[in-house]
């Protein structure tokens, strides 16, 4: 994996918090966005809390 596109998308948890913290690695250029200032956030499936959740940019 290009190393120069890597992301990575931690989760913010559910309602109850539960799979806070959990980890995606992703790619993602950064270069073709319209606002470079907004953190990149996609909904990803968390196998911690076992439901959809939204992941953010934190890298």
């Amino acid at each position: 994996m290009s190393q120069d596109l890597l992301i990575k998308m931690v989760s913010v948890g559910d309602e109850k918090g539960i799979g806070k913290g959990h980890v995606y690695y992703t790619r993602f250029n950064n270069k073709n966005k319209k606002d470079p200032s907004k953190r990149y956030e996609t909904t990803k499936f968390n196998p911690v809390s076992k439901s959809h959740t939204v992941y953010k940019q934190k890298k």
